[in-house]
């Protein structure tokens, strides 16, 4: 080699990784491959110090956790902080809790390391969705009942979300709200305005797959007022229109004595 030459570092790689519900079990093999093989591991506040401790004993853990309505790392400063690793050459595992791809804010991560030349890839994981319903014995879909099933955020960047309420309200409709506990009213107060039945089942899922998991079920008539009196701390997930199976049950042998 000339002594004109200069020498570069090799460009590292970056991995999208969904860390899952909470729960070691539920990682994907391809994403536990890829954290034994990391130099660095930047992940969100929602990831288990369980699934970290999985990871290569020797990369470094950065926490770039984002907390609704409270102090966090801004998006700019994370794609920075992923940005310069993988310039340096590092292995990067970008890890993000339930699945990378929702509400994950993936597309901005992705953008920032395309620009930088940097290669990267996704690895799925299992959403809180996934793991919330399956803690209350229910399916996201069902013949007869529902068709389709609505993924919604309870609040986004410039406050609560608006969503297509009329719809929503509808009898028999399924939604999956993530980030709802502090938005319950906003939620109540809009499905009720465009005629939703006050009656709605609705189930709060805190803490879904993790040993100390908590079930709520309540209605929309309930629900500000039952999330108040339950105190929920952890992350949870909000459904629309799904009991628990067991109070499903009760719930449909009441109305046939009724009748």
């Amino acid at each position: 080699m000339s002594s004109g030459q200069k020498t570069h570092a090799p460009t590292g790689h970056v991995v999208f990784v969904g860390a899952g519900p909470g729960d070691p079990d539920l990682l994907t093999i391809k994403a536990l491959r890829a954290l034994q093989a990391a130099d660095v591991v930047i992940h969100d506040r929602l990831v288990s110090s369980d699934i970290l401790d999985l990871s290569n004993p020797a990369a470094r853990r950065l926490n770039a956790g984002k907390q609704g309505f409270g102090p966090a790392m801004s998006q700019d400063d994370i794609n920075v902080l992923i940005v310069a690793h993988a310039v340096d050459g590092a292995h990067v595992v970008r890890l993000k809790g339930g699945d990378a791809t929702v509400f994950g804010r993936l597309d901005e991560e992705i953008d920032a390391v395309t620009a930088a030349g940097i290669p990267w890839h996704v690895v799925p994981g299992i959403t809180a969705a996934s793991a919330s319903v399956a803690a209350i014995g229910q399916s996201l879909t069902k013949r007869g009942r529902n068709a389709a099933v609505r993924f919604l955020t309870g609040h986004d960047m410039t406050g609560f979300a608006d969503h297509d309420w009329r719809a929503l309200a509808r009898p028999g409709e399924v939604a999956a709200i993530y980030m709802g506990k502090k938005s319950a009213r906003f939620i109540q107060g809009r499905l009720i305005m465009h005629g939703a039945d006050r009656a709605t089942p609705v189930t709060v899922i805190e803490n879904a797959s993790l040993p100390d998991q908590r079930v709520l079920s309540t209605t929309l008539d309930r629900l500000p007022a039952d999330l108040g009196a339950a105190a929920l701390t952890g992350p949870a997930l909000t459904f629309l229109g799904l009991a628990p199976r067991a109070a499903e049950t009760a719930l449909s042998h009441s109305r046939q004595e009724l009748a």
